[in-house]
């Protein structure tokens, strides 16, 4: 694996005193060469055409500086490469100069997001569901970015739905067993465990991932209304258990009362018919109905 490293470079504005000179320089070698050309022609004689070589090639010189300019913004970095040769990473922000037959390679070092298209998966259970993620990260080295993948960008994508596939098929989509995690309801856990998974696979790209959230999770639409229907279900029955519970221990309350403070004796029959009316009362989903008794619990 390549591994980032530092590298100097000179001072843009300090480069481009340098190459001002130079084409000054230029201009008055060109210059001089005319009045010598001048002076020749009267003396019949030739003028000095090294005079004229040299201003063309300080010229030149000075043109092929001026391809060593490059400046930097902050959070920039660029990865100059020397024939084939990796010569390092520039992330001081401002105008340099490098060599001009280094290629520099510009590598943005932001933060960035990532949104996945809805993937259609099995959860643990084999129940197709609907799951999306996004996905903040950044280029943290440079040099394995460049060189150990192809396309960093394109690298961070297919990683991202390929761990998003592989966190789907770990847990269910609800209702976990004992000790386990669900998708629906342990959302901190399962963003954790995602993020984990995505940085072990994108490390090698020199990229760090700082968050990974899910943004979709749903069941699919041809099991969505039977799963719909079943949680429907759990609820009413849950319900109905909290319910029931609620009417005993005020059925247990009120018999506890009334024979604490010995309002009315009870025998088994008679308290088993007071349980039975207010359970009635208690639990049914309708208002209950008076009915007066003329006569005696026995008659």
């Amino acid at each position: 694996m390549t591994r980032e490293k530092s590298i100097s470079v000179l001072n843009g504005w300090l480069m481009l005193v340098v190459t001002i000179l130079l084409f000054a320089l230029s201009v008055g070698l060109f210059i001089w060469f005319i009045f010598d050309a001048v002076a020749a022609e009267k003396a019949h004689r030739l003028p000095n055409f090294w005079v004229l070589v040299g201003s063309l090639l300080v010229f030149g010189f000075g043109i092929f500086l001026c391809f060593g300019f490059f400046t930097l913004q902050p959070n920039e970095a660029r990865v100059l490469i020397l024939f084939g040769a990796y010569q390092g990473t520039v992330r001081e922000s401002g105008w340099h100069w490098t060599n001009p037959l280094n290629t520099k390679l510009r590598i943005s070092l932001r933060t960035r997001n990532f949104n996945t298209d809805k993937l259609k998966v099995n959860d643990k259970r084999g129940n197709p569901i609907e799951i999306a993620a996004v996905v903040v990260w950044h280029v943290e080295d440079t040099a394995q970015a460049v060189f150990d993948v192809e396309n960093y960008e394109n690298f961070v994508a297919v990683q991202s739905e390929s761990a998003i596939r592989r966190l789907a098929s770990r847990y269910p989509y609800d209702h976990p067993e004992e000790n386990s995690i669900a998708l629906r309801s342990d959302v901190e856990e399962v963003s954790h465990v995602l993020q984990q998974e995505l940085q072990e696979r994108v490390g090698k790209a020199g990229v760090r991932v700082e968050e990974a959230r899910l943004t979709h999770l749903a069941y699919a639409p041809e099991i969505a209304g039977a799963m719909l229907r079943r949680q429907q279900a759990e609820a009413i029955i849950d319900a109905r258990q909290k319910i029931v519970h609620g009417a005993v221990s005020m059925v247990h309350m009120a018999l506890q009362e009334l024979m604490a403070n010995k309002v009315v004796e009870l025998d088994e029959e008679r308290k088993a018919a007071m349980v039975s009316n207010l359970l009635v009362i208690l639990c049914g989903e309708q208002e209950a109905q008076p009915v007066i008794n003329t006569g005696t619990l026995y008659t």
